[in-house]
């Protein structure tokens, strides 16, 4: 009789994931962390920066110190976007990073596919707009940060990816009772 691997239950029984797995989580998690960061700082930068987010420091020239001595509502407005942004750059961060550390770090595909989905939605929605040249950024600053991560997150999806679609491949070699 030959067993289904791909049906074991590897949760409660001591089985640990290859290392392919445990790298690739961690280096996911890790990404989550650092879009947690980055949001905070984005966060900070709302409240307590002289320019409107980071690596934008003026918009057209106007600084945010102008565009308040003309309308203060205006500004109170975007203060408003910016900490909804980074309300949503950290709960993604913490989603990313506790669907890595407990879901792709045990094997389970749905974590996986979870994870990379959310972070490309939020990427693929986000970006695209920095190209458009409707506002002048300093992108090393502004995207760099995001870009060195999703760096870390892509290699690290891949990484776990390749391990769990190994480890839930059949033995080649059936096992026979």
């Amino acid at each position: 009789m030959s067993v289904d691997h791909t049906s074991v239950d590897r949760h409660g029984t001591g089985y640990e994931h290859g290392r392919g797995v445990r790298l690739g989580a961690l280096l996911m998690a890790l990404s989550g962390v650092a879009f947690v960061g980055y949001g905070v700082a984005f966060l900070l930068r709302a409240f307590y920066g002289t320019g409107f987010e980071l690596g934008v420091t003026t918009l057209n020239g106007v600084t945010r110190s102008d565009l308040n001595a003309v309308d203060p509502a205006v500004v109170q407005y975007i203060t408003h976007l910016h900490v909804a942004t980074a309300a949503f750059i950290i709960s993604t961060g913490i989603a990313l990073a506790a669907l890595a550390w407990y879901g792709v770090r045990s094997g389970q595909l749905w974590a996986w596919t979870t994870a990379v989905v959310a972070a490309v939605v939020g990427l693929g929605l986000a970006l695209p707009m920095h190209y458009m040249d409707l506002f002048t950024h300093d992108w090393v600053t502004h995207l760099g940060p995001i870009y060195l991560v999703t760096i870390v997150f892509v290699v690290g999806a891949a990484l776990s990816y390749r391990g769990i679609r190994s480890e839930s491949q059949p033995a080649e070699a059936s096992v026979r009772r």
